[in-house]
């Protein structure tokens, strides 16, 4: 598996292009903007989109979605309480779902030889997810090197945001935390270092 990160936009979310490198299949997840740079990795690699994957719905995560489905036509995957969510990309609402394809907890996803399993994670949106392949966790806004997402937006809740920390922190083993923002880290060092993980983990009682 190779994982690809742009930081893109003026927010500088993280678009990841993570590639079964047997195959070249590969899944685009959250195209938040600057398609031009997403499209021209993908073609400078020879690589085949099958896949994009919206960790939930808030415009920097969707900016650039439907300039990539057009260029590939790769399946676009988003969690239905997301759909039309406040602060979504105003192209991806008006397209709604006539071209996406709803993903759930449980769901699972094949990307060349890769699986992508479906988490649902809400806390910073109702549908956020996390995906899980192999050894790596993609968080979107849910899990962030030594912080969480916000729960301060529409939609959003400090309640259910404690509850997707404490099933991150609970997985069995180690994984690599890719997140919608910032550095990469380690579910490990998020155990032992992160206040908000920490914190829901003390919650569990």
């Amino acid at each position: 598996m190779l994982i690809k990160c742009f930081s893109v936009g003026q927010l500088g979310t993280n678009c990841y292009v993570v590639t079964d490198e047997k195959t070249l299949a590969c899944a685009v997840i959250d195209p938040g903007a600057e398609s031009g740079t997403i499209l021209n990795y993908i073609d400078d690699n020879g690589l085949r989109p099958q896949a994009i994957f919206i960790t939930h719905g808030h415009y920097d995560h969707t900016g650039a979605v439907a300039s990539v489905y057009e260029a590939t036509g790769a399946t676009v995957y988003i969690h239905a309480l997301d759909v039309n969510a406040e602060g979504m990309d105003d192209e991806m609402r008006y397209k709604g779902g006539d071209e996406l394809c709803f993903y759930k907890e449980g769901d699972v996803i094949r990307v060349g030889n890769l699986e992508f399993r479906v988490m649902e994670t809400p806390g910073h949106s109702r549908g956020s997810v996390t995906l899980r392949c192999e050894d790596a966790l993609f968080t979107g806004d849910t899990l962030f090197r030594g912080s969480c997402g916000r729960t301060d937006f529409p939609g959003s809740s400090a309640v259910a945001m404690i509850g997707s920390l404490r099933r991150l922190a609970s997985l069995e083993g180690d994984y690599e935390v890719y997140p919608g923002h910032m550095d990469s880290t380690s579910l490990e060092r998020e155990r032992r270092f992160n206040p908000f993980v920490l914190d829901a983990m003390e919650d569990r009682d």
